[in-house]
């Protein structure tokens, strides 16, 4: 069994009703950005716990996750009831491989994920491996509505710190948007919204995707990009699209 640590919560930030950050102090492993944790709680006299990706660069503290409240669920309504200063549990070693050190060169990188699975794409862009490695870094977040755009003030501040590297692209799926792109991710790359949005082409040559999100957006946009001659990437058969399921 996996041993665990306590961790002590330093911040609760509450997005809305069903989006929750957590700003924690607990003793974990070195961890790439990118990789994700075990979080879980003591429910009934059973340890509950559930993976949930890092926020924060692995140079920052305290660290952070970001999470949906299922509200039938075990474990994430009273994560997210927690108060600073309260405990919960975490596996201090990391893991996952939706790493930047996993991918292969690339003149322009695309992060694509919906919901709260943008979590570990903000823990990459705020090293400085993206901006080193790559001419263009795409940053595409999928919600249904304008209020679920967490994170916004990161956002910005990764805009102002890379303004001519950095794209950033809402997509809202469920409100209008005159705006912004008001379909899901899939629909916007078959229809070449996404690149005309950008001015960047998403093509096999120039272009390195790595998707985060549920299965169903994995699995359209990934036959999305396919149609495009791309492939998923796997250590043994290099490709063009890394991804991760989230939940």
């Amino acid at each position: 069994m996996s041993e665990w640590v306590q961790a002590t919560v330093v911040e609760r930030i509450r997005w809305n009703d069903a989006l929750i950050s957590l700003r924690f102090e607990a003793e974990l492993d070195p961890f790439k950005a990118g990789q994700f944790i075990r979080a879980g709680m003591d429910v009934d006299g059973e340890r509950i716990g559930r993976p949930y990706s890092m926020v924060n660069a692995p140079d920052e503290r305290p660290h952070e996750i970001y999470f949906n409240v299922v509200r039938e669920g075990p474990l994430s309504p009273r994560l997210a009831q927690l108060q600073p200063g309260e405990h919960f549990w975490v596996v201090p070693t990391p893991n996952g491989f939706l790493t930047l050190d996993e991918i292969p060169e690339a003149r322009h990188l695309w992060l694509l994920a919906t919901g709260t699975a943008i979590g570990p794409f903000l823990s990459i862009l705020k090293t400085a491996a993206p901006w080193s490695r790559f001419e263009k870094v795409v940053l595409g977040y999928s919600v249904r509505t304008r209020g679920e755009l967490s994170y916004q003030g990161t956002i910005q501040e990764i805009r102002q710190r890379h303004p001519t590297q950095f794209q950033f692209v809402p997509f809202i799926t469920r409100e209008p948007c005159d705006d912004l792109l008001c379909q899901r991710i899939p629909a916007c790359i078959e229809s070449g919204a996404l690149e005309r949005k950008t001015g960047l082409d998403l093509t096999p040559e120039t272009a390195h995707v790595m998707l985060c999100g549920n299965s169903s957006m994995l699995q359209d946009t990934l036959a999305s990009l396919e149609k495009r001659g791309m492939k998923r990437h796997r250590r043994r058969e290099p490709g063009h699209v890394s991804m991760e399921k989230y939940h």
